[in-house]
């Protein structure tokens, strides 16, 4: 069965830090680009982070200096860690496969970032 789960979401004060996961199954993870998204309440989902096959990395400007994505082959996972936490990241997390024609979508895990 294919399969995309994230975890590690929850609530954080502004500052601080979450590790998210994505754990994929049914799929030969290694051989598929990786991606984050992420979708604020009332707006349109937008692009995270990117890590390819040869985990080459790719950042949204907002997050670059503060995320680190990064991918283990072995386990089919792949991580998004995520310091230095804002407000304006509050958003639901969806972790993205794409090989070819194909895009992959998990079900998300809500982050929110507030005191």
């Amino acid at each position: 069965q294919v399969q995309l789960v994230e975890s590690g979401g929850g609530l954080v004060q502004p500052g601080g830090s979450l590790r998210l996961s994505c754990d994929a199954s049914g799929i030969v993870f290694r051989l598929y680009t990786m991606a984050w998204y992420r979708q604020a309440p009332g707006k349109q989902r937008e692009f995270v982070a990117s890590i390819g096959s040869a985990s080459k990395t790719n950042y949204e400007a907002s997050v670059k200096d503060r995320f680190t994505i990064s991918r283990l082959n072995a386990k089919s996972t792949m991580y998004l860690q995520m310091n230095s936490l804002k407000p304006e990241d509050t958003a639901l997390y969806y972790c993205n496969a794409v090989l070819g024609g194909s895009s992959l979508w998990g079900q998300g895990t809500q982050v929110t970032v507030s005191s």
